[in-house]
């Protein structure tokens, strides 16, 4: 089963939060962060959104900071996912 996101809709998966501090001290699952940077995994067509025409800037594999509280989660396959409009993401990491 595949995830298609439609309209401005963007699927995101979020890369995993380092275990360690740069200090060398390693954190427990729940000291750490909810991860705010995630991989494009696919994009949705854009179009007509609210009257508004949306073009996809997007592609698959950008790497991009989103909201700590941005989207829908969904799991798929053991894998988890997370479905946010393109204009929840803040920026695109280079």
């Amino acid at each position: 089963m595949t995830i298609k996101p439609v309209a401005d809709r963007v699927l995101i998966k979020t890369v995993e939060a380092e275990e360690t501090t740069k200090g060398g001290i390693i954190l427990a699952a729940a000291a750490q962060e909810k991860p705010q940077i995630a991989e494009v995994i696919a994009v949705g067509p854009g179009g007509m959104v609210d009257g508004v025409e949306v073009g996809m800037f997007l592609k698959p594999g950008d790497k991009v900071i989103v909201g700590k509280y941005a989207g829908t989660q969904v799991k798929l396959d053991d894998e988890e996912y997370s479905i946010v409009k393109q204009s929840d993401v803040l920026a695109i990491v280079k």
